[in-house]
């Protein structure tokens, strides 16, 4: 389980190809403290560690993952959100995220508004996923509250602190991100179409 309060920016410096596997190194202040087997979110993915070195692991994604993720588009140098399991004993910053993508969507609107951003994205609502105002959805593995919901887009607002800290700043129209959307909602939409 997670947050979905990032707690840094990796860099990806290397991505090797085996069969229809991808493993992804990548190097950040935290990797240095990961253990071999211990999941980590990147970009709102669960990946487990499967090597470490100097300031650097690896992960590996599989065919199935690559399909439902935007983690395919990632090259050397892009820049990945990271969050460690939350502890049973810390709070819970964000909202429950189980670092199970759902989907992608595509960035449709960034706006500058004068010292915040807001995006909105646009998904294949045919999978059956719904967001709700002021409820929280995880873009790209972060936490962020709904706004301007409708059938198959939201928009989400940025802080300075969140745009300097993630790798939303890097988004542009036209981008795919990874949508996880709120667990108790998926919950409640499953039982309403029962």
């Amino acid at each position: 389980m997670f947050t979905g309060i990032i707690e840094t920016l990796g860099e990806v410096t290397a991505i090797k190809n085996d069969h229809t596997n991808i493993h992804f190194t990548i190097s950040s202040a935290i990797s240095q403290e990961l253990k071999i087997d211990q999941s980590v979110a990147h970009n709102g993915v669960c990946l487990t560690v499967v090597s470490l070195q100097d300031g650097a692991h690896t992960v590996t994604a599989i065919d199935e993952t690559l399909s439902k993720t935007s983690l395919g588009h990632l090259k050397v140098g892009s820049r990945i959100n990271l969050e460690r399991c939350m502890q049973m004993n810390a709070r819970l910053d964000g909202h429950i995220v189980q670092g199970h993508v759902d989907q992608t969507a595509v960035c449709i609107k960034r706006e500058e508004l004068d010292g915040s951003w807001e995006y909105r994205f646009k998904y294949d609502a045919t999978a059956g996923n719904v967001t709700v105002e002021k409820g929280s959805a995880c873009v790209n593995g972060i936490s962020l509250t709904v706004v301007n919901s409708t059938a198959n887009e939201f928009s989400v607002f940025i802080i300075p602190y969140t745009f300097e800290h993630t790798n939303l700043k890097e988004v542009q129209v036209g981008d795919t991100v990874n949508l996880e959307f709120d667990i108790i909602g998926k919950y409640v939409a499953r039982l309403m179409n029962k």
